[in-house]
């Protein structure tokens, strides 16, 4: 059996998709209480950020894979609007559920779909952008990932992915300090789960640089991939087109 990483630790491939879901059924239900916890509220501007570079118009067809909360989807609904398509997709049912009832509390009325961002069940050519933010990371396969974003894509498409990437070095041993002391203490006081926290830490640790997922995207056919360092490189916008 091949294996993987699932935070520091070395598991069976088939048994890593499990373990993510558990971390993420269980912080669901706290799961925008502490992004603004962790990141002092600046979550809210990376996905602002995201989304201008995102520049949905009326009438886009928008995927948004690993949606989650769906912070991404509800803004993508309001600019894509009545003539537009925005489908909310999540591998966690709990994440899902969070996400859809937002939505709906606000009045949109989208599609939202269980989906493994490794097999996405949707049509080639279809969508005019496809964003996937703070999930590649739990990703098991991403290259697979990744060359099936780009299929579900028109040709002129963008996929945008918003990651935690590598912190400028200068930063690096207070941002360790921070990643594994203080988030899994908030994970314990504020979700009763600082093991969930611990495994979020590791997986950043253990996910590509700016530059390796740069050559990841073009290696799954992508062009005229480039990337945003955001708050000194703690999180990266990838942006790259399908031609």
């Amino acid at each position: 059996m091949s294996k993987t990483h699932f935070g520091f630790e070395s598991v069976d491939e088939n048994a890593k998709a499990d373990k993510v879901a558990g971390v993420f059924h269980s912080v669901a239900s706290k799961y925008d209480v502490m992004n603004d916890m962790m990141s002092a509220g600046m979550h809210r501007l990376w996905k602002a950020f995201t989304i201008a570079q995102a520049a949905v118009r009326p009438g886009f067809k928008v995927l948004d894979i690993a949606g989650g909360t769906g912070d991404l989807a509800k803004a993508f609904a309001k600019q894509a609007g009545p003539s537009g398509e925005v489908w909310l997709t999540d591998i966690n049912e709990s994440m899902l559920r969070v996400g859809r009832d937002r939505l709906l509390d606000k009045g949109l009325i989208t599609p939202a779909m269980l989906c493994d961002a490794e097999k996405i069940p949707l049509p080639d050519n279809y969508f005019d952008v496809v964003t996937v933010a703070f999930g590649l990371r739990n990703m098991t396969h991403k290259d697979v990932a990744l060359a099936e974003m780009r299929r579900v894509l028109k040709p002129g498409g963008k996929l945008l992915v918003l990651e935690f990437s590598k912190v400028w070095a200068p930063l690096s041993k207070a941002y360790d300090l921070y990643s594994f002391k203080v988030l899994p203490f908030l994970g314990k006081k504020i979700a009763g789960d600082a093991d969930s926290y611990r495994y979020l830490a590791e997986s950043i640790r253990m996910h590509p640089d700016q530059d390796t997922l740069k050559t990841m995207m073009e290696g799954a056919g992508l062009d005229r991939v480039s990337y945003y360092n955001l708050s000194a490189g703690v999180v990266a916008l990838h942006v790259g087109v399908k031609f």
